[in-house]
Order: structure tokens, then C-alpha cells, then sequence
């Protein structure tokens, strides 16, 4: 028990070391805009020269307008989709690929 318990000791940081890496790694990469983020360039574009009143009420909206229902993909249908773009990538660089394809949002 006592040498099961040591070696356990022993192999846990080299299992743990990877995941370090990778988070270690996460903050150097620049920030996508989100979903919210692109409606709000989108709205502010289209909102042009108005002021006030008039602005904000566009702006509201504009911000609540969402997608029809019938363009949402669903999770299977993106799935195919993605793995049909992956093409013949293997290992990281698929699963890469993979996550931020299926997080993306289907343009409206």
C-alpha cells in the first residue's frame, strides 16, 4: 500500500505537467471577439450618424433582434460540417480545429 501511495506520489506531476503547459500557454493568445461583441460592431455601423434617443432606441433593437430559427445548425449538422472541413488533420491540431469550429456561431 505504502509503495502504491509513493509511486502515486511520483507519477502525479508528470501527469499534471501537460495540463500546466497548456494553460500556461492560453494567456499569450490574443482574444477572439465574441457573438456579442460582433452584433455590437454590426449594430454601431448600421446605427451611423444618429444621436440620442433615436440611438439608443436603434441600438436596443437592433441588439435584440436574434436569429431566425431555421438557420441554427444543430450540433450534428455542425459536427459534419467541421469534420468535413478538418480534412486529414491529426492529433492537436485537429482537436484544435474541432473545438473552435464547433464553438463558432452560424452566421444569421
Amino acid at each position: 500500500m505504502k509503495k502504491a501511495f509513493a509511486a502515486l506520489l511520483l507519477v502525479s506531476p508528470l501527469l499534471a505537467s501537460p495540463v500546466f503547459a497548456q494553460s500556461a500557454a492560453a494567456p499569450e493568445a490574443a482574444p477572439k471577439a465574441n457573438a456579442q461583441q460582433n452584433k455590437m460592431t454590426a449594430c454601431n455601423a448600421q446605427a451611423g450618424d444618429k444621436k440620442g434617443d433615436d440611438r439608443k432606441a436603434f441600438m436596443k433593437q437592433c441588439l435584440s433582434n436574434k436569429p431566425a430559427a431555421s438557420a441554427k445548425q444543430t450540433q450534428q449538422e455542425k459536427m459534419k460540417t467541421c469534420n468535413a472541413q478538418a480534412g486529414d488533420k491529426k492529433g492537436d491540431d485537429r482537436k484544435a480545429f474541432m473545438k473552435s469550429c464547433l464553438s463558432n456561431k452560424p452566421a444569421a
